[in-house]
């Protein structure tokens, strides 16, 4: 899982990072061959490679660790303004009904932020901010069984179809006339 802030990283294995970087670095300038850097610094041989393509381009300075890939781009105040939105309720903004989706969220940060979220981005945003996906624990007040019943014993059938072949079939997986 990611986290928001130093993608997951203590100060002290962060640092750890750092230093194995600047080793690598300084045996690049060496010449030394990207195996025998992985074997003594205990990375892999792709790790090695990437950081010699980043210090080709860019020297030692480019291998410094840069930080999350990403950081929430609500910060905590308009967080606190969406959620502020998400308790009046969707019927607020619009709706039909109470239910929040994903959509629905991405939709009301668009419209109050002026910012674009993906729906797997709104997600992710949520779960981090202590959200989860709830099912209802009661069914709704409209719902009519009687309806359901009919639809289940009436229609359902005709959409799902006969499971009969139309021709004749043969319940072994091998052809009757093979030996």
């Amino acid at each position: 899982m990611r986290y928001p802030q130093g993608g997951g990283l203590t100060a002290e294995r962060q640092q750890f990072r750092e230093e194995l970087r600047g080793q690598a670095a300084e045996r690049f300038a060496r010449g030394e061959p990207s195996s025998a850097i992985a074997k003594d610094l205990r990375v892999s041989v792709r790790s090695v490679q990437r950081w010699r393509r980043i210090w080709d381009e860019g020297g030692p300075r480019a291998l410094r660790l840069r930080g999350p890939a990403s950081l929430p781009r609500l910060n905590e105040k308009q967080f606190a303004q969406l959620e502020a939105e998400l308790a009046k309720g969707s019927a607020a903004h619009g709706w039909e009904d109470q239910r929040w989706t994903l959509a629905r969220v991405k939709t009301v940060i668009g419209r109050r932020f002026h910012m674009t979220y993906t729906v797997q981005g709104v997600r992710k945003f949520l779960v981090r901010n202590g959200w989860s996906c709830q099912v209802p624990a009661r069914r709704a007040m409209e719902r009519d069984d009687e309806a359901v019943a009919g639809w289940a014993r009436e229609v359902w059938p005709c959409l799902e179809g006969s499971r009969r072949s139309v021709g004749p079939g043969w319940p072994s997986r091998t052809k009757p006339d093979s030996p």
